[in-house]
């Protein structure tokens, strides 16, 4: 079946990569000069990535248990070894294939000599800084929303960084009844990977939330067999609390490891966060 691939200039020196269902943002900049050649040139090796999943698929699809040694696409492996470090047995590699592409794509960036690198993936980033420089990423309240709440800044503190939401109405589908958790981690796999997890920790058992089986929301899912979460009506103040309890532990158990550096949850408006996140969200509204 022929795919659909383009690539298209947008503001400020960004690309628009697309390949069937994919969507690619890509900024690259050497100090202030934004670099829209190079980024094409990283949308065309985008496409070559997202080919070389697809041609993965049917193993990426396995549970960890069912996969005994290494992927020798070192795409694949990234996948892989993102969700053995979070540790989460239900997952499988796939958990993490939008972060670890977009991480693919950055590094592509930046080992060519780009200073700063951002590159999106849906709910998912990839950042990339070199030099003295901050970016501020946005985190939306609700998975389905277009509005963000609070701004994330990133810095030179690290030079790699990646960002990952997950929640109800989420295309990689979650168990758990938070409208959305983002995480932060030092690439963007180990993050998309990790927000799958805390996500689905956010199940608590009542009468207002509606599951169906995964497969019969999406027939080619890699979870077979898990009750995915559909709705949730109005939940209890216990409910909520008791859900953000268990994100936060999942998610401070994770730093402890040091395989994330934090993480922010919201359930029904409610939100908890880590102290990483604490300190560096502002509110969005002054500069929307």
């Amino acid at each position: 079946m022929r795919v659909e691939k383009a690539i298209h200039a947008l503001d400020q020196g960004r690309i628009l990569a697309r390949h069937g269902s994919t969507r690619l943002v890509i900024y690259a900049r050497v100090g202030r000069t934004p670099q829209r050649s190079l980024c094409i040139q990283a949308a065309r090796e985008a496409f070559g990535y997202i080919e070389r999943i697809s041609l993965a698929e049917e193993q990426l699809k396995r549970h960890l248990s069912e996969i005994a040694g290494h992927f020798l696409d070192p795409l694949a492996e990234s996948m892989l070894q993102s969700v053995r470090e979070v540790g989460d047995a239900d997952l499988t590699p796939l958990a993490a294939v939008r972060g670890a592409l977009a991480d693919a794509v950055a590094d592509f960036l930046y080992t060519r000599g780009m200073t700063v690198v951002l590159v999106e993936n849906g709910e998912d980033a990839a950042v990339r800084i070199g030099e003295p420089a901050s970016l501020m990423v946005g985190i939306r309240p609700d998975v389905g929303s277009n509005i963000f709440e609070h701004l994330l800044e990133l810095d030179d503190q690290l030079p790699s960084w990646g960002i990952a939401t997950s929640g109800l109405g989420h295309p990689g589908l979650t168990c758990g009844i938070a409208a959305s958790v983002t995480v932060v981690a030092e690439t963007a796999a180990r993050a998309d990977a990790a927000a799958t997890a805390i996500a689905n920790a956010t199940y608590v058992s009542n009468a207002q939330t509606i599951q169906r089986p995964a497969e019969e929301i999406n027939p080619a899912t890699d979870i077979r067999g898990r009750m995915i979460t559909c709705s949730i009506g109005t939940l209890s103040k216990n409910t909520v609390s008791k859900a953000l309890d268990q994100a936060l532990r999942l998610s401070r158990r994770l730093i402890e490891r040091r395989v994330i550096l934090g993480a922010l949850a919201t359930v029904q408006g409610q939100t908890a966060a880590t102290d990483f996140m604490e300190h560096r969200l502002v509110p969005a509204w002054p500069f929307a």
